[in-house]
């Protein structure tokens, strides 16, 4: 199609010009694809015009435009466009000005005042899945014989189980007493009053994983599973249904919410089964093959599996949505395996999962399908064929989200320039690494010839690390989770804390993490001497004890010789690094104060010390943890969060350097006005900096992987935190996702469209 737009020209040329140019050599034809190159920009850039007129398919830039057209005003204290030259810019610019309110700002003002446009206000403006919920209804009275209200809140019946459970949740549908506490108040919030509409909004979101194996729990028995392959308790999640009327105000089964017990034994059939919440199979022996086959919604159980005390009779299957658990009979357990389909509940699209993401690969290069169905069902089998063709560019692709347990060791050789080993989109598949070797480590292991290029997209790596040797020129984490300590006991704490999840021994790499989930990072680069010199001697007793005299690691100190080695450069960027503890180290090097590596780090949590050589830039993140960097002069952190008594490069705009900088301004002028000597002031201001330092301290709903609310920001954290980045978003790794934005516009738009003498507040249900 591109040849026929070049030549278009060309073609309309009569036949005997076109001879007479081809015997030439086609300069005619050369000249008019120049000219028809500029033909078709005019072209496109009239047909986008077109395109322009319309909301649905106009650029972003247009959108404000055609707001003002309607009498649209964004929200000010949401924060001013910026310039769009920069992806987050022009995220930013889409969360500030809204295309789908845009196009329904006139809907909206037809059906001002009602109940059900507050959910569509939250969909459209923030997001947010949301249920409005009126609590003048809800106020307890005494009833008039001459005129009943059945609609009302009732009193408490105390054997209706299901609206105990619902208690001061978004589907309480009990009587309470008058609460004269305004909801929209900054103070403290009160709900049950006559004027009080709340507008519950989920931020976690809903995300699926397609028949994959569940974990079996051997510890407390060979009928016991969980539906995490890591083992660990995890909430199940609805999977939401879209609502089919406009009027209608949403509930359980239209939000992202997590699914009960009582809920589950009420609904059963339309939470468990084919494209539901959740289904699980069992396999059975066909031959030489095992067929998954789907348990029927009869035989499950809703059950409370705590301590997996509950155990079910023959022919039942006992599910706990709460905790994640399955129960067979204990002595008619499957034994050719279980898979299960499951929602889990998390911030944003981080990590890997079932998920829309961009994929890119070289023009020319080789794929090797992988999965139950496709030519190769494992990935050491597709490794083998790229070794034998010895493709220049290659793709492992695995169009599964199936669990592949087996020792992984790659070489990229001379003429190998390039391998990907990436989950296919919306897939996610694990790697489950086990202790195959006693005299060694079992690690995930890529080496590569000079030049050699790997990346990792899309997959979760658990029960070891990943290491990175040879000489490998640049490595890529994308999308992809190396679970923080190996892997997770039931209650989310890691099993393997201190263990690194990845390891950097290539002395000339360029890593780059983007919108991952990783544990620590161990930097030790080794480095070859030429042949027939000795390699310098080490400083320390300890040898490298790999058997290779001409192998050695830098350590903490300068090589010798000829050998000359640069830091490693790490490119971090929307990401979680997790030490699982703030003691201990996110990025470090064994044996030495720093790690011979160079850092850049933007939009990421990190949780635990980093030592470095050098951080050249640090922007917009949480450094929860002590930063120890050599070089100081180099480098920069600007809007981030650094744990006092860090050593750092110049900060701009950091906390909690900032805080301090004003209170102490303010103490300081405060006291000389007072007629104060400097030492009482002086007193005040350290007691005022140490209480400031608590407030402004990173507060996380949770610090585990594995919990849906894993470093979410809680709503008692500070909103120097919260809205401390450089362009008033969160710091840290959910920067992107511009909670505080959505949060202004919602609430400026509810003050906009509910009806007069109504108070209005948005209350986070997750």
């Amino acid at each position: 199609m591109n040849e026929l737009k070049q030549d278009r020209l060309y073609q309309l040329l009569p036949t005997f010009y076109r001879m007479r140019d081809a015997e030439q050599g086609e300069p005619l034809k050369a000249l008019l694809r120049v000219i028809s190159e500029q033909v078709n920009l005019v072209e496109q850039d009239i047909d986008q015009l077109y395109d322009n007129w319309f909301i649905e398919t106009c650029e972003d830039w247009v959108v404000p435009y055609i707001g003002d057209l309607i009498g649209y005003q964004p929200v000010h204290e949401a924060g001013e466009p910026s310039p769009a030259t920069t992806p987050q810019g022009r995220l930013r610019n889409r969360i500030l000005i809204p295309r789908r309110e845009v196009a329904n700002t006139i809907r909206y003002r037809r059906r001002k005042g009602t109940l059900a446009l507050l959910e569509l206000l939250a969909n459209d403006v923030a997001g947010w899945p949301a249920r409005a919920v009126e609590y003048y209804p809800l106020l307890g009275w005494t009833q008039a014989m001459n005129h009943l209200h059945p609609d009302r809140g009732r009193t408490v019946d105390l054997r209706n189980n299901t609206a105990l459970d619902r208690i001061d949740t978004p589907f309480d549908p009990l009587a309470h007493t008058i609460d004269v506490r305004r909801i929209n108040s900054r103070h403290s919030r009160g709900r049950y009053n006559i004027p009080s509409v709340g507008l519950f909004v989920w931020r976690l979101k809903s995300f699926s994983v397609t028949r994959t194996p569940a974990y079996c729990q051997e510890a407390a028995g060979p009928h016991c599973f969980t539906f995490s392959i890591l083992g660990n308790d995890t909430p199940l999640y609805m999977q939401p249904e879209p609502e089919s009327d406009p009027t209608h105000i949403a509930d359980e089964f239209n939000l992202p919410v997590p699914v009960t017990r009582r809920l589950f034994l009420e609904q059963k059939e339309r939470l468990y089964g084919d494209n539901r919440s959740l289904q699980i199979w069992m396999g059975v022996k066909k031959g030489k093959r095992i067929e998954r086959r789907p348990i029927p919604a009869e035989q499950i159980v809703p059950a409370d599996l705590s301590g997996w005390e509950y155990v079910p009779r023959r022919g039942k299957v006992a599910v706990d949505p709460v905790l994640g658990r399955i129960a067979f009979p204990s002595r008619y357990w499957p034994k050719s395996g279980v898979w299960v389909s499951y929602h889990y509940g998390f911030s944003a699209a981080i990590g890997g999962g079932e998920y829309a993401r961009e994929i890119s690969q070289p023009e020319q290069a080789t794929l090797y399908p992988v999965g139950r169905d496709e030519p190769f069902e494992t990935i050491n089998a597709a490794l083998q064929q790229w070794q034998q063709e010895a493709s220049t560019d290659a793709v492992i692709e695995i169009r599964d989200s199936g669990v592949y347990v087996e020792p992984i060791s790659i070489e990229l050789r001379n003429g190998q320039r390039s391998l990907q080993l990436r989950a296919a989109n919306r897939r996610r598949p694990v790697i489950r690494l086990l202790d195959w070797q006693t005299d060694r480590p079992d690690s995930m292991v890529i080496n590569g010839d000079s030049g050699s290029r790997f990346t990792l997209d899309g997959i979760l790596v658990t029960g070891r690390g990943l290491q990175l040797g040879g000489d490998l020129a640049e490595a890529t984490i994308r999308h992809s989770t190396l679970v923080p300590g190996w892997t997770l006991n039931d209650d989310c704490e890691p099993q393997r804390s201190t263990e690194p999840s990845l390891e950097i021994s290539a002395p000339n790499i360029c890593v780059t993490i983007d919108h991952a989930i990783i544990g620590p990072i161990q930097v030790d680069p080794a480095v070859t001497t030429p042949e027939g010199e000795n390699p310098p001697q080490p400083d320390e007793p300890d040898d490298p004890g790999n058997g290779n005299e001409n192998i050695i690691p830098p350590r903490c100190r300068r090589p010798g010789g000829e050998v000359r080695l640069d830091p490693v450069r790490i490119c971090i960027s929307d990401t979680i690094l997790d030490a699982t503890d703030p003691e201990l180290e996110a990025l470090g090097m064994p044996g030495c104060p720093v790690a011979h590596a160079t850092l850049n780090i933007l939009r990421s949590t990190v949780f635990g010390q980093l030592q470095a050589h050098a951080i050249e830039l640090g922007e917009n993140c949480i450094f929860n943890g002590r930063i120890f960097v050599a070089r100081r002069q180099l480098g920069c952190l600007r809007f981030c969060y650094v744990t006092p008594e860090s050593r750092t490069p110049r900060r701009y705009h950091c906390q909690p350097d900032l805080a301090e900088k004003q209170i102490a301004e303010a103490i300081r002028k405060t006291g000389e006005e007072q007629g104060l000597s400097d030492t009482e002031i002086n007193s005040d201001i350290e007691t005022a900096i140490q209480a400031e330092r608590l407030r402004i301290r990173p507060r996380f709903n949770s610090i585990r992987y594995g919990n849906p609310r894993y470093y979410q920001l809680a709503e008692s954290c500070a909103d120097e935190i919260k809205r401390g980045a450089d362009d008033e978003s969160e710091m840290g790794v959910f920067h992107h996702l511009f909670q505080p934005q959505r949060d202004a516009n919602l609430n400026a738009r509810l003050e906009e469209f509910i009806p007069s003498g109504t108070d209005a507040g948005v209350i986070h249900a997750s």
